[in-house]
C-alpha cells in the first residue's frame, strides 16, 4: 500500500489580501503538488474543509495524525490551513512541508520555519515553474522522509510520542476523501466549462452541487450567485433576487472586505436599479462597490463605484450633491488609472492573473474621462486578450451605461 499525503490548503480563487491578487489554488494543486507527490510514490489526498454540523469531524484530524506525509499550502492565509498545519505540527515532529506563493508577509509564528516558495501567475502556474517546482518538491519529499528531521517548532523543544490511531479506521477515510474529491473537481470543471460558453444557467446548477458539497467554501458560493443572476432565469428580477439570497450567506453587511463579495453584491443591485429604476437600489450598488474600492483598492469595485456615482449625478435633485457625486466619480477614476498604468509601467502586466480585466478598466476609465485615444488603445489591448463572450458582454454593458448618461 502506498504511503499517504495529506495536502491542507485553500479550494478555488482565494484573494491575498495582504498583496491584493487571487490566485487559483487548485491550479498550485494540480500543477506542482499533485504532481511532486505522485512522483515521490505517494497517494494524494486533498481536502480542506471537512466538516460535520459546523465543526472539524475526526476524519480530519485522524488524517493529521497519521498520514506519512502532510504538506501545508499557506498562501492566501486560508484560516483552515493555518489551523490544520498547527495540529499537524502539534501531533506529528516530522515528516511536514510548509510551501507558499513567493509574495506576501510570512506569518510571525511561521517566519522560522523552513517554507518551500513558489511563483503563481494568478489563474495559472508557468509551465517552466511548475516542472521546477515538481523536481524541486519531489527531492524534498524523499529527503525528509528518509530522514524524519524534526521540522515542528513545537518538538524542538518538548518531547513527547504522538498519538496513533487504528490502520483500518485510516484505511476507509483516506478512501472515502479521495472520492469526494474526484466528484468536487469534475463538478466545479463542469460549471467552468459552462460558463465560458455562457450557459450560466446550467453553470449555477453545478456551482451549487459544488456549494452544497463544501458548504462553507466561499467561492462555491461567489460563483453560485455570479452564474444565477447572469442566467437571467426565469426572469432578470427573479434571478437577481434569488442571487441576492445566495452572496448574503457571505454576510457582506459585515467586516466581509473581500472584494470579489463586495463587487457581486453592487453588481447584483447596480442591475435590480437599472430594470427599477428604484434609487435606493442604487444607493446600495454604490455602497459595496465604494467599500470594495476604498478598503481594497479593488479596480473593479473602483470602476464600478464611479460609474454608480455618474448614475446618482443624473437623479440627484441637490445641486451639491451632484457636484459631490462628479468630483468623487473623477477622483476614483484618476486614482485607478494611476495604480494601473504603475503595473504597466514596471512591465508586471504580463505576470498579472487580471490583465485583460486591467485592460478594460483602463479603457473605461480614460472614456468616462474623455480621453477617446486611450480609450480606445485599452480597448484594443482587451480585446487581443480573447475575452470569453460573457466578459466582452460586461464591458460592452458597462459602456452602454455611460454612454447613455452622457446623451442625457
Amino acid at each position: 500500500m502506498k504511503k499517504k499525503c495529506f495536502v491542507i490548503m485553500g479550494f478555488g480563487k482565494k484573494t491575498d489580501f495582504s498583496t491584493g491578487r487571487t490566485l487559483d489554488l487548485d491550479k498550485t494543486y494540480k500543477n506542482i503538488i499533485q504532481p511532486a507527490v505522485m512522483k515521490a510514490g505517494y497517494e494524494c489526498i486533498r481536502a480542506d474543509e471537512i466538516q460535520d454540523s459546523g465543526l472539524i469531524d475526526k476524519s480530519m484530524y485522524l488524517l493529521l495524525m497519521s498520514s506519512e506525509l502532510v504538506i501545508a499550502d499557506i498562501s492566501t492565509y486560508n484560516p483552515n490551513a493555518i489551523y490544520e498545519l498547527g495540529i499537524r505540527h502539534a501531533v506529528k515532529p516530522y515528516s511536514t512541508i510548509v510551501i507558499k506563493e513567493k509574495d506576501g508577509k510570512i506569518p510571525f509564528d511561521l517566519d522560522h520555519t523552513r517554507i518551500f516558495q513558489y511563483a503563481h501567475l494568478g489563474d495559472d502556474i508557468g509551465a517552466d515553474e511548475a516542472n521546477r517546482c515538481q523536481n524541486d518538491l519531489a527531492d524534498l519529499i524523499n529527503s525528509i522522509t528518509e530522514t524524519n528531521i524534526i521540522d515542528s517548532p513545537m518538538y524542538e523543544f518538548v518531547k513527547i510520542l504522538p498519538p496513533t490511531v487504528p490502520q483500518e479506521e485510516l484505511d476507509r477515510l483516506v478512501k472515502e476523501l479521495a472520492d469526494k474529491e474526484k466528484h468536487i473537481f469534475a463538478i466545479v470543471e463542469e460549471a467552468q466549462t459552462l460558463m465560458k460558453a455562457s450557459q450560466f444557467e446550467n453553470a449555477a446548477i453545478y456551482w451549487e452541487k459544488a456549494k452544497n458539497l463544501m458548504p462553507n467554501e466561499t467561492y462555491f458560493i461567489q460563483q453560485f450567485a455570479l452564474c444565477k443572476y447572469k442566467s437571467k432565469k426565469p426572469s432578470e428580477l427573479a434571478a437577481l433576487s434569488d442571487a441576492l439570497n445566495i452572496i448574503e450567506e457571505l454576510e457582506p453587511d459585515s467586516m466581509n472586505n473581500d472584494p470579489e463579495t463586495l463587487g457581486i453584491t453592487g453588481a447584483i443591485y447596480k442591475n435590480i436599479y437599472l430594470i427599477t429604476k428604484d434609487v435606493e437600489f442604487l444607493n446600495r450598488a454604490t455602497k459595496y462597490y465604494g467599500k470594495g474600492f476604498k478598503v481594497r483598492n479593488d479596480y473593479y469595485t473602483g470602476e464600478n463605484y464611479a460609474l454608480c456615482l455618474d448614475m446618482k449625478w443624473q437623479v440627484e435633485e441637490n445641486e451639491e450633491e451632484k457636484i459631490y457625486f462628479k468630483i468623487e466619480a473623477r477622483r476614483a477614476r484618476t486614482e485607478i488609472i494611476s495604480s494601473l498604468e504603475n503595473i504597466i509601467s514596471l512591465s508586471e502586466i504580463n505576470e498579472h492573473q487580471d490583465k485583460k480585466w486591467i485592460y478594460a478598466t483602463l479603457s473605461n476609465c480614460y472614456f468616462a474621462l474623455g480621453n477617446v485615444n486611450k480609450a480606445d488603445e485599452y480597448e484594443g489591448l482587451f480585446k487581443r486578450e480573447a475575452p470569453e463572450a460573457w466578459e466582452l458582454d460586461t464591458f460592452n454593458k458597462s459602456r452602454e451605461i455611460f454612454a447613455s448618461l452622457l446623451i442625457k
